[in-house]
């Protein structure tokens, strides 16, 4: 008895363990304050009651609308990209572009349609090719360079330069999701998608400063149709294992092109309520198992379910539209305003170019790997962390995604400078003049361009140039000139300076925003270094 009695006065006191300081006795009963909760919390979502810690009804409803808030930006944010890549094929149905049609800008495309930051220099080829059928094979011209992204915009294969053909042209096998029939033993890139449509996306460049040769190349020899399981590509040998039945191979079929140089049409989900209606309409179509779990829960938690209606009530609608609106205004924040969280996506000090894609690369986590002078790659250690604001502010004003995108390999692939703001950190006013210098020595071994963007659409800004260019190319507009010193000076604004040449100035518009990116096709070694650096944008009047 003795020796219970003293167990029950040992355990009359608490050992509480302060990680602060040494081990401190709590006397039985006492609740540390800070585990406690009182009976009214003053919070941004306003003041919180509770009765001995349990919520009132009215604080419960407080704190399921911030999460409803807060899961419906999140979903906002995080899958803008699946709205984007829907938005695309929405757009190419709108000018009669069903699947497996290809959409083609045989004059470049111009200021009359709305696409994320497309350029008005090489000439685009894009399809949403349906994989619900079986597998696609997609025949792709010499010449070319892009990808193929799923309808979350997440990279499945690089095309052309970048990918596996390396620009000589080649036959890439893209495998829907659960397929698990026989697949060629050779003759074909072969890539898996998570998605039943994906979004072929390729460019090409000029020849000698005319479009007709490129564009007869992509129609003479771009093919979309469908793989023949045990056809082309499987031998004779593999038959005789019994697993695939030997096929002739049927004739392909023609591939349909749709003009779309000069068309006026939309390709750019909306901002307000109806982005997730979008969103909506992308995860029915697609298998449950097509984005990753996180980003499901979160739309789950708002209504959005694979093969379940989605029917918000009024409280969940206005929620939603908060929503989005707070999520519209953090792609811009994080676009035209980035210096004042991530102050590291300026690509030079003190400079207003920048690029958020090489804080975490194509898949936003590690930054692209180094090019050594021994030609090799060493890459950086992965981060383990997805760097979420740029992947918000890149789809928010850019489409696509591919290693190809951010390589720093000097004369392969394209390098993109974005600018904001002028020299004196203010938003541009197109009916203001500006200019920029560019040294000499552009490092750019193919070519360089300027592009003008409406604030709004991210598109291009449309003036009665049409093109809203300048660069070294002399279509579709002429070639800036360099001046004496081999530097070169492009302006911005509502009409043309005086003594300036045509092929250094860009329209703008009084009354419209307008932001710009500079590309650097092939860029050279001084890019990388940053031993070549533009000016900033300064006002001129």
């Amino acid at each position: 008895m003795r020796q219970i009695s003293k167990l029950l006065a040992m355990a009359a006191t608490v050992i509480v363990l302060n990680l602060q300081g040494p081990i401190m006795a709590q006397p039985a009963g006492k609740i540390p304050v800070e585990l406690t909760t009182p009976d009214k919390v003053e919070t941004p979502i306003g003041a919180l009651d509770f009765q001995n810690g349990v919520p009132s009804v009215e604080t419960a409803e407080k704190v399921r609308d911030a999460l409803d808030f807060t899961r419906a930006l999140n979903a906002y944010n995080n899958s803008f990209r699946g709205a984007s890549a829907y938005a695309l094929g929405k757009g190419f149905q709108s000018i009669g572009a069903e699947d497996n049609t290809v959409v083609i800008f045989s004059k470049l495309m111009d200021s009359n349609s709305l696409f994320l930051t497309a350029n008005a220099d090489t000439i685009y080829y894009l399809a949403a090719v349906n994989l619900s059928k079986g597998p696609m094979v997609i025949e792709q011209p010499s010449n070319g360079l892009g990808a193929v992204n799923d309808m979350w915009f997440s990279w499945i294969i690089d095309i052309g330069r970048p990918g596996p053909d390396r620009g000589q042209g080649g036959k890439y096998l893209i495998v829907p999701p659960g397929y698990d029939g026989p697949l060629p033993e050779g003759g074909f890139y072969i890539a898996h998608s998570k998605t039943n449509r994906v979004l072929y996306a390729a460019r090409s460049f000029l020849v000698n400063n005319d479009p007709k040769p490129t564009v007869e190349n992509i129609k003479k020899n771009l093919k979309i149709y469908p793989y023949t399981p045990g056809g082309f590509g499987t031998s004779i040998a593999t038959a005789l294992e019994g697993k695939v039945k030997l096929a002739d191979n049927p004739p392909i079929p023609e591939t349909k092109f749709i003009e779309a140089s000069g068309k006026a049409f939309n390709t750019i989900p909306p901002s307000d309520y109806g982005f997730f209606e979008m969103i909506n309409e992308n995860v029915q179509q697609e298998p449950a198992t097509s984005y990753d779990v996180e980003l499901a829960g979160q739309l789950a938690a708002i209504g959005i379910v694979h093969g379940k209606p989605f029917e918000p009530d009024a409280r969940m609608k206005k929620i939603l539209t908060a929503a989005a609106a707070v999520g519209n205004a953090a792609g811009r924040c994080l676009n035209w305003r980035y210096a004042v969280s991530h102050p590291d996506w300026a690509y030079y000090s003190d400079s207003n170019w920048g690029n958020m894609l090489f804080e975490g690369g194509a898949f936003f986590e590690t930054p692209p790997p180094q090019f050594t002078k021994e030609g090799m790659f060493k890459p950086y250690p992965p981060t383990g962390a997805r760097t979420l604001d740029s992947r918000t502010a890149f789809y928010y004003a850019y489409t696509l995604d591919s290693p190809g995108m951010i390589m720093r390999i000097p004369g392969v692939g394209s390098q993109y400078l974005m600018s904001f703001l002028d020299a004196a950190g203010d938003p541009f006013d197109g009916a203001k003049t500006y200019k920029v210098t560019l040294p000499p020595n552009i490092p750019a071994r193919a070519f360089w361009s300027f592009t003008l963007y409406d604030n709004q659409s991210r598109s291009m800004l449309a003036t009665p140039q049409r093109y809203p260019r300048a660069g070294s190319q002399k279509y579709p507009s002429p070639a800036a000139e360099a001046s004496g010193d081999g530097s070169t000076t492009i302006y911005f604004g509502p009409q043309q300076p005086q003594g300036v040449k045509r092929g250094n100035w860009i329209q703008t518009m009084p009354g419209k925003g307008w932001f710009t990116i500079l590309r650097l096709y092939s860029p050279l070694e001084t890019f990388f270094t940053k031993e070549w650096q533009p000016s900033e944008i300064e006002l001129v009047k």
